[in-house]
């Protein structure tokens, strides 16, 4: 597999941490996750079927449980073994708390010189928010990406999903990568530094370079899109449908597929700048004619114009659609004393060496005695750390 031969050590816990070190485990890599005597607090959150939290079984397939007391200093003597034989390692602390715990920079370098570490935060480790404590949905707030969503007069709105947490573990797990990657030819480790704010922040793409340009805030604009028109969701006979045409050509085609080829040369419609200009008249125009047939019959008919729609799925829906079933982006995993556990799919497609799970999510401290065995620990050493409460 791509990372095969990799070994990540994963201090973290929640979500963002966790993410990142299971895209990186689907990719090969052994990563051994290091919990706390309570361990990871998702262990009992979300819903629980047969004792496992589907949560949990999710976010931490793919990795080796070691249960550590590291306020002792036996768990500190056995955590700077581990990073002694690891290649990446992976925290999701506020800034300043490894440090505190005895493993500053210089010491992860003396330790282990071509180390990768990667620290998961909520604002990054410098600046005046630098010790703030921080969620998904403070990020989502302070990054403006609230202020964008939901429509114009109304409150402000989070996305629906944990989306900035998603975001640092897709980016921690980039940063990392590329680190490997010079690591492996120059033999120096790094550290790498992923915020959620910042990369909220980041996702804020054309909304931020239309600002910086024109110096507007811009409005809410619900599901419309703030430069194209007609965009959005539109009311059928049955339902509603999704429809994406971005440009002059494709609303030409969609113009025609409607019957209402005028459209394209009228002056109020016949550019981007004039339907945007006019959204509320071109709006009313094709939902009026959406709402004259069913939704299939839209979805069925645009796309065969060429035109991008789509239902709007619920989430049962979705694990029902032909299309990610064939994708494969529900599974089953079997979970021993758990059964089979339903969890989604892989969505990096590699043709020679395809993502796997190799191993399901594990028990609390499940691999202790094999992990501490390799790090050369005797069974009477192991017994007795057992014995002192340290594993």
């Amino acid at each position: 597999m791509p990372l095969s031969g990799l070994r990540v050590l994963d201090l973290t816990r929640v979500l963002s941490g966790p993410f990142c070190t299971a895209l990186l485990g689907d990719l090969g890599a052994d990563v051994i996750k290091v919990e706390a005597p309570e361990g990871d607090s998702i262990r009992g959150q979300g819903a629980i079927k047969d004792g496992l939290s589907g949560y949990f079984a999710q976010f931490n397939r793919n990795k080796r449980s070691v249960r550590l007391d590291l306020r002792k200093p036996e768990g500190k003597e056995v955590l700077a073994r581990l990073i002694a034989q690891s290649d990446v390692l992976v925290e999701n602390f506020r800034p300043g708390v490894l440090d505190r715990m005895g493993f500053p920079a210089a010491r992860l370098r003396a330790l282990r010189p071509s180390l990768v570490s990667c620290a998961i935060n909520g604002f990054g480790s410098t600046g005046p928010y630098r010790d703030r404590p921080a969620f998904d949905f403070i990020a989502q707030a302070l990054s403006g990406f609230m202020s964008v969503n939901g429509r114009d007069g109304d409150p402000p709105l989070r996305s629906g999903l944990p989306i900035s947490d998603l975001i640092a573990g897709l980016y921690a797990a980039l940063s990392i990568v590329a680190s490997v990657q010079r690591a492996r030819a120059t033999g120096r480790g790094q550290q790498t530094e992923v915020s959620l704010t910042n990369g909220m922040v980041s996702m804020l793409s054309y909304i931020a370079t239309n600002y910086f340009a024109s110096g507007v805030v811009p409005p809410r604009s619900g599901n419309d899109h703030p430069i194209a028109a007609p965009y959005g969701l539109y009311p059928t006979r049955d339902g509603e449908i999704a429809i994406a045409p971005p440009d002059d050509v494709f609303f030409g085609r969609l113009a025609d597929v409607l019957g209402l080829p005028g459209l394209k040369t009228d002056p109020l419609y016949a550019t981007q700048i004039a339907r945007v200009a006019n959204r509320a008249r071109i709006n009313a125009i094709v939902g009026g004619q959406f709402a004259t047939e069913t939704t299939q019959h839209w979805v069925e008919t645009l796309n065969a114009a060429g035109v991008p729609c789509g239902p709007v799925n619920t989430v049962e829906q979705v694990f029902q659609d032909p299309q990610i079933l064939a994708q494969e982006m529900v599974m089953e995993v079997a979970h021993p004393g758990h059964g089979l556990v339903r969890m989604l799919g892989f969505p990096m497609k590699l043709s020679e060496t395809p993502c796997q799970v190799r191993r399901p999510a594990p028990d609390l401290g499940e691999h202790s005695d094999e992990i501490l065995a390799g790090l050369g620990y005797s069974a009477d050493a192991v017994a007795a750390l057992r014995g002192a409460g340290v594993i």
